[in-house]
Formats: structure tokens, sequence, C-alpha cells
């Protein structure tokens, strides 16, 4: 359920095992519409080099001082990436689940409009919405925002350099006046595109569009730049702190199964990393039952260790949410001054407890005190079992 990039590359991997794989979304030949960005480190090697519209060999980043990362960054082409995941073996139905039964044998999806498909086992991959993981949870989400304004490269040049992007620049949008603080994110899209994007990292509730609009119009007039000039508006609003959904039958997958990064709201590379290891254990339990593979394709997804630095990375969220506004900057730049190491396994997708305690450890060290007290208050306890939310904050 869902065609996604999740949700294509968890079928493919299935079809390519042996598996009879059906797709079920609402209109599954539509190419994805947003912008997916990742470091090319986190990338499988199976990702064709095809599949990437750009790289940067570098990226700015700005807290209160500017630095350059020598880390490459890709930005994904969905046209290539959906056609690397197209399988003809897949079944393609064009259709909103609604439920799941359940038996001994295999489980029965339920269509909106009353059509049902039996199947053996059951893939949630449907993001956000968790069609068949639980929904949304009753709390009120921290919500990643952004509005993106696609210009020429010529356009772009007072945000970017011609070879390089912006991964996080925290100085504030001009005439902003108090408020979260956003930063601006900056990626080549191709030869002569560039997303500038007004970004809101985490906040609850989320920021609006509309004030994510004017600040980044704020920035383009004080370049000198005529926003009249952008060639398309991109706008994302999507949960950061959505808590692990419960191990069940139907098996989540992608963002519903909780990839959202919370520092950087990332998921994308997560999923094409795991979808492999998802075909694989479904493949090998299946002939044990359908809630023997349900249970071996959770255990894969989230082993302990997964679990514990998942949720490291949501204390250290909880933490930077109870920072003043006016602190936010100092607080990215701590993380910035990091060690490569620290930096890498903290936003790693896959993250291991002991990295992300070292890189949180480190960032606590390093900050300000007034940041360091700000964040004891809000529940920072470095070096303890990690309780709820990422260090991703607006």
């Amino acid at each position: 359920m869902g065609g996604g990039p999740a949700g294509r590359a968890a079928a493919a991997a299935c079809s390519d095992t042996g598996l009879r794989v059906t797709l079920v979304d609402p209109a599954p030949r539509r190419v994805w519409p947003h912008t997916y960005g990742t470091w090319c480190d986190e990338l499988p090697p199976s990702v064709p080099s095809a599949a990437l519209a750009s790289v940067m060999p570098r990226m700015a980043v700005h807290g209160t001082h500017r630095h350059e990362w020598q880390r490459p960054y890709a930005v994904l082409d969905n046209t290539a990436l959906w056609k690397h995941f197209w399988r003809a073996d897949i079944v393609e139905v064009t259709g909103r689940v609604t439920a799941a039964e359940h038996g001994p044998t295999g489980s029965t999806v339920v269509l909106k409009d009353g059509r049902r498909i039996a199947a053996a086992v059951v893939v949630d991959a449907t993001g956000a919405v968790r069609a068949l993981s639980g929904g949304r949870p009753p709390h009120t989400a921290a919500q990643q925002s952004a509005v993106g304004w696609v210009v020429d490269a010529a356009t772009a040049e007072p945000f970017c350099d011609p070879d390089a992007g912006v991964f996080m620049d925290w100085r504030p949008a001009p005439q902003t006046r108090g408020g979260w603080p956003t930063f601006l994110y900056a990626i080549h899209l191709g030869p002569n595109r560039v997303l500038l994007e007004e970004t809101s990292l985490a906040r609850r509730p989320g920021l609006p569009l509309a004030l994510l609009r004017r600040r980044l119009a704020g920035r383009f007039a004080a370049a000198g730049v005529d926003a009249h000039g952008r060639i398309d508006e991109e706008r994302v609003r999507f949960p950061v702190d959505d808590p692990l959904p419960r191990p069940g039958r139907v098996i989540p997958f992608g963002a519903a199964a909780g990839f959202v990064h919370p520092a950087t709201g990332f998921s994308v590379a997560a999923s094409l990393q795991r979808a492999p290891w998802l075909a694989a254990a479904i493949s090998a339990a299946l002939p044990s039952g359908p809630a023997t593979a349900a249970r071996a394709s959770w255990s894969i997804q989230w082993p302990p260790s997964a679990v514990a630095a998942h949720m490291l990375r949501h204390r250290a969220l909880h933490a930077l949410l109870s920072l003043p506004p006016d602190l936010v900057p100092g607080f990215f730049e701590a993380f910035f001054r990091l060690d490569e190491p620290h930096r890498t396994a903290f936003l790693a997708p896959e993250g291991s407890p002991a990295g992300t305690a070292a890189a949180m450890s480190a960032l606590f060290r390093n900050a300000p005190w007034r940041i360091r007290r700000r964040l004891v208050l809000g529940g920072l306890s470095v070096g303890h079992p990690p309780a709820r939310h990422g260090l991703g904050g607006d």
C-alpha cells in the first residue's frame, strides 16, 4: 500500500526475490512531485547514477558563522528512480485502502470502493497517513514545513555557489520580527535549476506556509532578486516526531514505520537502504506463516539498537523544541562545529546508540552554558537512556 519512493522500493525488492506483488495507490503511475535530497554516502550502491539529478561536492552551513562540509550531497531524479523501481510483474491497483482483515493463512485488504484483495502479507507504505498502521497519533505533531521557489542558476547566485548547496543557513530572513527561526536550504536540481527553500525544521504546531513564503520573499528582496522570475513553487508539510507504530500483522515501512529522521526530516535514503532487508525477511519467513513474516520484517527494520538510537534522537528534538527561539541558531552552530564522525553518526539513517549518544554528549559539552542550561531543563539528559523526540529544531 503506497506508491511513493518507499512503497516502490519495497515492491521492487519483493518482486526481485520472487514474490508476487500487488501495489495499491490512488495514482500508481504518478511520478513523485516532491524533491528528495540525501548525502551520497547514505544511498545504497544499487541506486544508479542515472537516478541522481545533481550531485553537489560540498554543502555550506551557517549557524552563527559559515562552515563548509566536504560531503557530497545528491538530489534524486524522481522519474529515473521511479523507472528504476518499476517491475512488469507488479500488479498495480488504483485505489485507496481503508482496512485489512487478518486470518491464519493471510490477509484481505479492503479498498474504499469495496474491492477486496487477498494477500499473504500487507506492507503499509502510506507515509504519515499510516492507513493501516494505527493512523495519525492523537497528539499535535511537531511538523517540518517549507516553501521553496525554483529559479534559474543566475537568480540563485546571491544565495549559493554554482558548485555547492546550502544545507542550513540559520541567519534570519530580512524583516523578520521575532517568532520561531527558520533557515534557508538551497540545492541544485540540474544544470540551470536551483531550489531555494525557507524551512522550519520542526515546530509544534508547524509554521504557516504563508509566513514561510513572506520570509523567502524577504530574502529575495534583500538580495535585489525579483521573486516573480521563479519557475515553480514547492510546499512541504509533514510530521517529524511520530512514535514508532506497534508491531502487528501489517508491516509498516518508510515514513509509516518511523523512518523520518527527526534531525533532518529525511526518510528516503533509509527506505532505499532497508527495502532489500524487508524483502529478504518476508521471503525467508513466509513459509512459516504470515504472522512469522510480519514479526521478522519488524525485527530486521527495528532491532533494539536502532530503536534506542531513534529514541535518543527524539529526546534531543524534545529538548530543542524547548529552546527560546533566539538560542536555536547557537544550538546549530554547536552542532556544525562537531567533528565529522559525530555529525555523520547523528545524521545517519541507521544510527547506533553509542554513536548517537557520543554526538549528543559532544554537542552538549561544546554548547554555550546558557544553551546547556536550557537543554537540561528541556529534558536532554546526556548519558541516560532515551525518552521521546531528534536534533531538528524550528
